[in-house]
């Protein structure tokens, strides 16, 4: 005999939206206290923009989709004259969340960045420019460094009230950085020496 499944576990499927990575970040931002769209961006600006991006066009289509399935909850909450709409996150919305955060599917790297693929076709320059330029990629990690150094302060006092996160996830950017400049200074020699 053949399975059939339920009618009602078809439906479940059905109306379950596929949530991409920008609607996790929104769910996740509320999780820690963003209560709407504008502060959802100003703790990204402050925290995962530094190896993760999400634009004002993905957070206020991501929040319309999560309270729909039911993982946020909005509400009205106009300032002044300006509307505003705040959200708490659900019971349903937590659940998800973990779900996601301890799913097992493999975890994909993705690097964009577009210093790389100029210092890949490098070639194509004089010396002094593809000299210039590995100065320019090093002196940008220099100071990715310096701007992640003017957080640690906050990530530190998280790390003491429980959360280690931010600060494991800050001192990862540094080493990368601090990788980069480190191949950038490595390979400074070999650019001096093109013909």
């Amino acid at each position: 005999m053949r399975y059939m499944p339920r009618a009602s576990a078809i439906r479940e499927v059905a109306t379950k939206p596929t949530l991409g990575p920008p609607a996790y970040v929104v769910l996740g931002m509320i999780g820690l206290g963003a209560r709407s769209g504008y502060e959802i961006k100003q703790m990204v600006e402050l925290s995962i923009r530094f190896f993760w991006t999400i634009s004002q066009a993905q957070i206020y289509p991501s929040l319309e989709t999560l309270e729909r399935v039911g993982l946020i909850s909005g509400r009205a909450e106009p300032r002044g004259k300006r509307p505003r709409r705040v959200y708490d996150i659900t019971e349903q919305g937590n659940a998800e969340l973990e779900r996601w955060l301890s799913d097992d599917e493999p975890i994909p790297f993705e690097l964009r960045d577009i210093a790389l693929v100029k210092l890949f076709f490098a070639e194509a320059m004089d010396r002094e420019q593809a000299l210039a330029l590995l100065v320019r990629v090093k002196e940008r990690s220099e100071q990715q460094i310096v701007t992640l150094r003017h957080i640690e302060p906050a990530a530190e006092l998280v790390d003491q009230q429980g959360n280690p996160s931010p600060l494991l996830t800050l001192r990862m950017g540094v080493a990368f950085h601090q990788a980069m400049i480190d191949v950038c200074a490595e390979f400074e020699p070999k650019f001096h020496a093109r013909p």
